[in-house]
């Protein structure tokens, strides 16, 4: 599955510390934001979770930062799918500074695909199968 862009923001001066640089509270939320539109580009949209009594829950997350990003900075974040599992999915997010394209930071992710009544983790269903089979086949 190829890449895409998941996040487009910008650095505000609330998301910086006493540093002068954005802090690792404001990587994150942008980086959750990113993830919602990933799921949502695989058919795990808003919609779907509450037609099909389901959540997706992050379960394991490594972040990576390279290079700094401070008050006014331009960003986007490009998504790919790394691996697809029958209840999880791992996928990595990139944050590059817009301006120059400077890769930022990095997170690989893991999320389950659980039952909300249970907690407990369940298949994906047909129809994110489909999407996922459909997204990949156009590589």
């Amino acid at each position: 599955m190829k890449s895409m862009i998941s996040h487009r923001g910008t650095v505000n001066s609330w998301h910086c510390d006493f540093n002068g640089h954005m802090n690792v509270q404001h990587y994150m939320g942008k980086f959750d934001e990113a993830t919602w539109h990933f799921y949502a580009h695989l058919g795990i949209t808003p919609s779907y979770m509450k037609a099909h009594n389901v959540g997706m829950f992050t379960v394991e997350q490594n972040i990576n930062y390279f290079h700094e990003l401070v008050a006014g900075d331009l960003i986007y974040i490009k998504t790919q799918m790394v691996e697809f599992k029958s209840k999880a999915i791992v996928f990595l997010h990139q944050m590059f500074n817009a301006e120059d394209d400077e890769l930022v930071a990095k997170a690989k992710i893991v999320g389950v695909h659980i039952n909300k009544t249970t907690r407990k983790t369940i298949p994906f269903t047909k129809s994110v199968l489909a999407k996922y089979e459909l997204l990949n086949a156009e590589e």
